[in-house]
C-alpha cells in the first residue's frame, strides 16, 4: 500500500482504469450466457455497460494525448532554452555562475521530462537534438539576450507550473 502512495496521479488513475477494466472484463466471462441462468441480466444493462467501458477508454486516450502533448511541448521549449542559455555564455564574470547553474536546472529539467515521456510510453523514437545557436557578438547583444531569455524562460516554467499542477489534481 506505501508503494501506491509514492505513484504519481496519472499512473493512480491509469492502475485505477486498468483494475476496472480487469474487473469488468472477469465480470464479463463469469456472467453466463444461457437464458436458463438463475440471474438473467438484461442486454440493456450489458450494452450501457459496453458502452461506458469504450467512453472510458475514449477519455483515457484524450488524456494521454493532451499529456503527451504537453510533455513534449515542454520538452521542446527546455531544449530551445538549453541552447539560448548556451549562447549567453561569457555574458558577465557576475552573472556566470549564476548562468551556469540555470543552464544545470533547465538541463536536468528536460531530462527529467524526456524520462517521463519514456515512462509512459508516449516518448517519440528520435530524441530531439539541440536547436541552432543565435549569435549574440557584442556585450550589447548578450546582456540584452540575456533579459529577453530569462524573462522567457521564466514564462515558460510559470506556465509549465501551471500544467503541471493542473494535472496533478484529482
Amino acid at each position: 500500500m506505501a508503494e501506491l502512495a509514492t505513484q504519481s496521479p496519472v499512473q493512480l488513475m491509469a492502475l485505477q482504469l486498468l483494475l476496472w477494466h480487469s474487473a469488468l472484463w472477469t465480470g464479463q466471462e463469469a456472467v453466463p450466457l444461457s437464458p436458463a441462468s438463475a440471474l438473467p441480466i438484461p442486454r440493456s444493462f450489458l450494452l450501457k455497460s459496453l458502452e461506458q467501458v469504450r467512453k472510458i477508454q475514449a477519455e483515457g486516450t484524450e488524456l494521454l494525448e493532451a499529456l503527451e502533448g504537453c510533455l513534449s511541448q515542454l520538452h521542446s521549449g527546455l531544449v530551445l532554452y538549453q541552447s539560448l542559455l548556451q549562447a549567453l555564455a561569457g555574458i558577465s564574470a557576475e552573472v556566470s555562475p549564476a548562468l551556469d547553474m540555470l543552464q544545470l536546472d533547465v538541463t536536468n529539467f528536460a531530462i527529467t521530462i524526456w524520462q517521463q515521456m519514456e515512462d509512459l510510453g508516449v516518448a517519440p523514437e528520435v530524441k530531439p537534438i539541440q536547436g541552432t545557436m543565435p549569435a549574440f557578438t557584442s556585450a550589447f547583444q548578450r546582456r540584452a539576450g540575456g533579459v529577453l531569455v530569462i524573462s522567457n524562460l521564466q514564462n515558460l516554467l510559470e506556465l509549465a507550473y501551471r500544467v503541471l499542477r493542473y494535472l496533478t489534481k484529482p
